[in-house]
This record gives structure tokens, C-alpha cells and sequence, in this order.
């Protein structure tokens, strides 16, 4: 029989125009649980902060850069960023009104509290999906990690976003250089070349091994300069 150790605890569920999304406790873990798909936890994290690395690693030493980070999870891209003295300015698109209330004054708050007290700290409580399409700014790095990868998408409104379409309206909200890092629970080589056939350059995939199973990834694409 599971122990009541075993048996996750809900938190708060919280039900907003995109779905359910759910914050549990299971053990010391916390888990983010979007329409009934698993999406993300506070087990390891260093897949997020690959993902915030390797978009300023492409930047070559670009100037504060003004990173855009799709997606606020459970923090571990967000602190990662914050702790780097690299960024000028960090904006961070999260659409879920209770994922932001998470860690504002919720059990979340552990993880980021420093980082959304840091002054180059924006949150915007918006759709990344339409976000990209609609914003007249521009940035350095894209960041997306609002799904478990290109094929495995929390809504299937997030579908457009790794298509051709999509994928020009985030090299819109590139500036020339600009770099575009997309999280993956699984590796897509279709993926690669749907970068590539939209134009962008220096496509590549960083993998984080894991025990078992396929490796985390991040897929990495230049806008052209």
C-alpha cells in the first residue's frame, strides 16, 4: 500500500482561460501539473539553467543583453539568470495568473524571490504564443520552455509556435543575432530542420544526460545578423 509519503499533495489548483494548471507537493518536491500533463518540478533544474547558458554562451559577449524568457515554471530559469551578472535586463512572458501568484507569495517563492526582487526583473502576465506575434520589441535571447518540447505541447494552441509562422514571430522579436534556445524533453532532428528552413543559422542541440531514458535537451538557432 503507498504511504501517505507516496501520495502527492495538491496544493492549489487553479482552473484559468488555458486549462487547469495544478501545484502539488510530493515528498520535498514541488510539481507544476498543466491540463493534466506533468510539466516541470524542483528536482534538478539543470536543464533550465542550460538553457539560460547556452543562449548567453551564443550572444558572444554581447553587452547586457535583454533576455526574454517564455515561460516562468517553477523559477530555476529565471534565478539562473538573475545570478549572472551578464543580462541587462530579463522579461519573463507567463501566461497562468497562479503560476506568477506561486511565487510572489506561494511555496514557489523559495526559488525565486531574489531574482524577482532584482531590478532588471520584468514579469509580464501574457500568452508567449501570441506575445511573439503581437510585441514591438526586440531581444537579444528567446528563451521557451512553456511546454515539454516542439512535439509535446501543453495546449494545442501552443502547436503554431514551433511552426514556420511561429517561428518567424520569434525571430521578429529577435534583433539581428539574436539568439532563440527552445527546452525539449526529448530530441527532434524535424525540429532542426524546421529552424532551419525558417531562416535560422548555427542550429544545434545541447543534450543533459540523464540515468535513464532520452536526455533533456535544448535546441539552439541564430537569427541572422
Amino acid at each position: 500500500m503507498p504511504t501517505s509519503y507516496d501520495i502527492p499533495e495538491v496544493l492549489d489548483r487553479h482552473e484559468g482561460p488555458h486549462g487547469e494548471v495544478v501545484l502539488r507537493r510530493h515528498g520535498e518536491l514541488l510539481q507544476i501539473i498543466a491540463n493534466g500533463c506533468f510539466l516541470m518540478d524542483t528536482s534538478d533544474g539543470r536543464s533550465e539553467r542550460l538553457l539560460v547558458d547556452v543562449a548567453l554562451g551564443a550572444l558572444d559577449g554581447r553587452p547586457e543583453p535583454h533576455l526574454l524568457l517564455g515561460g516562468l515554471g517553477v523559477g530555476f530559469s529565471l534565478a539562473h539568470a538573475a545570478a549572472d551578472p551578464r543580462p541587462g535586463r530579463i522579461t519573463v512572458a507567463e501566461r497562468e495568473s497562479a503560476i506568477i501568484g506561486w511565487h510572489l507569495d506561494g511555496p514557489l517563492s523559495q526559488f525565486s524571490a531574489r531574482a524577482l526582487a532584482d531590478p532588471r526583473t520584468e514579469i509580464l502576465e501574457t500568452d508567449l504564443v501570441a506575445y511573439v506575434h503581437e510585441t514591438s520589441d526586440t531581444y537579444d535571447a528567446l528563451c521557451l520552455d512553456i511546454d515539454n518540447g516542439p512535439g509535446w505541447t501543453v495546449t494545442e494552441g501552443n502547436d503554431s509556435l514551433y511552426s514556420p509562422d511561429g517561428l518567424a514571430a520569434c525571430a521578429g522579436a529577435l534583433k539581428p543575432g539574436g539568439v532563440l534556445a527552445v527546452w525539449s524533453a526529448q530530441p527532434s532532428p524535424e525540429f532542426e530542420e524546421t529552424l532551419r528552413n525558417a531562416g535560422f543559422q548555427q542550429v544545434r542541440t545541447e543534450e543533459i544526460p540523464v540515468a535513464r531514458g532520452v536526455p533533456d535537451v535544448v535546441h539552439l538557432a541564430v537569427q541572422p545578423g
